[in-house]
């Protein structure tokens, strides 16, 4: 797979999926490396989305580190590290889910979706947590706005929404807005005021 094809976001997490390994003497990067750097950044696409349908992040985070601190270790590997079976694998499934959605770019969100599939620990950990493919991709959907991923900054873009704006839809369904029932006193003289204001612009 062509690293041009990956959004920026995802080219970043995979360069420090693969810092990751070194650090820790591993010769294979697998896709738990690259999991636990996404979920490492509150402001990252795959922890908003998670985060998006409730899941514990911090305890999905702690359990792939987990996975992580078990894979073998080389000493005196200098440096020479390599992409698993497993993460190529992921990676072409992630480039397949792209092609259906007619992404000129593949983004994060469809790794973590390709590792639903994963037959090993990295799935297990997701499937426990209660994600599914179907709840998964209505998220992806939801964040997406039902746009297709057209540029290689689509998810830098993104993340900059979410940090310098708010979502009053999503704040309404956690409660986080209140009420506005019980308060029609208040609500008629926002109208008045605002209606006065409109006879004084000139047209």
């Amino acid at each position: 797979m062509r690293l041009d094809k990956l959004t920026h976001s995802f080219q970043t997490a995979l360069a420090d999926a693969q810092s990751l390994a070194l650090g820790k003497n591993q010769q294979m990067i697998e896709p738990s490396h690259v999991l636990s750097v996404m979920l490492a950044s509150p402001q990252s696409t795959v922890y908003a989305l998670l985060n998006k349908l409730r899941a514990n992040v911090l305890q999905l985070k702690q359990k792939i580190d987990d996975i992580v601190d078990k894979l073998p270790k080389i000493e005196g590997a200098a440096g020479d590290v390599h992409a698993s079976n497993d993460l190529v694998r992921l990676l072409n499934i992630a480039d397949q889910l792209a092609q259906k959605r007619n992404d000129q770019y593949i983004a994060s969100e469809l790794f973590l979706l390709a590792a639903l599939q994963d037959k090993g620990a990295v799935g297990q950990v997701l499937k426990n947590a209660g994600i599914t493919s179907v709840v998964l991709e209505a998220a992806i959907d939801s964040i997406r706005g039902g746009e297709s991923v057209k540029e290689q900054g689509a998810e830098s873009a993104r993340q900059a929404l979410d940090k310098y704006t708010r979502d009053l839809t999503q704040d309404a369904e956690l409660g986080k807005l209140d009420p506005v029932i019980g308060r029609d006193n208040e609500i008629r003289r926002l109208i008045q005021v605002l209606q006065r204001r409109t006879k004084i612009i000139p047209s």
